[in-house]
C-alpha cells in the first residue's frame, strides 16, 4: 500500500517551494526597516518598546508584575517568565520582525512587533478583544 503518488509528492514540493520564496521575499523586505514592540493589557496598549540594537534589559509592565519580558541587544524581544500553567507565551521564543506578535492570554497580555515610525494602511495589524 502506498502513502504517496508520485503527483502528490511533485505538489507537496511546489507548495514548498512557493512558501520558502513568499518566506525570503517577505523577509528580505522587512529586513531593514526599524521596528518596535507594542504591549497590550487587555485590549489597552500599555508599553511601547523601541527595538534598538545594542539595548539588553530585563522589564515588566505595572499591570502585572508577574510577566517579564526580556529586550535583547540584537532588537528581539520574548516573554522570559510568567505565572501562566501553560507557558506557551515563554515558548514563543524571541520576537524581531513586523508582524510577529506572541500572547499570554491568561494575564491577558499581547506582546506585537510592528513597524517603528507612523502606521500605514498596508501594515499588518492585529485586533484583541476582551
Amino acid at each position: 500500500m502506498k502513502f504517496f503518488r508520485k503527483t502528490d509528492i511533485i505538489i507537496i514540493a511546489i507548495i514548498l517551494i512557493v512558501s520558502l520564496v513568499f518566506y525570503v521575499v517577505y523577509s528580505r523586505a522587512v529586513a531593514d526597516r526599524p521596528t518596535r514592540a507594542e504591549i497590550y493589557y487587555y485590549s489597552e496598549l500599555v508599553e511601547t518598546i523601541e527595538l534598538d540594537k545594542g539595548i539588553d534589559k530585563t522589564f515588566f509592565i505595572p499591570q502585572n508584575p508577574n510577566v517579564i519580558f526580556h529586550l535583547y541587544a540584537d532588537g528581539s524581544i520574548c516573554f522570559e517568565r510568567s505565572d501562566c500553567p501553560d507557558q506557551v507565551c515563554v515558548h514563543t521564543g524571541r520576537l524581531e520582525m513586523i508582524g510577529e506578535y506572541a500572547a499570554c492570554l491568561p494575564n491577558g497580555i499581547i506582546l506585537k512587533i510592528v513597524p517603528a515610525g507612523e502606521r500605514q494602511d498596508d501594515d499588518i495589524d492585529l485586533v484583541v478583544g476582551k
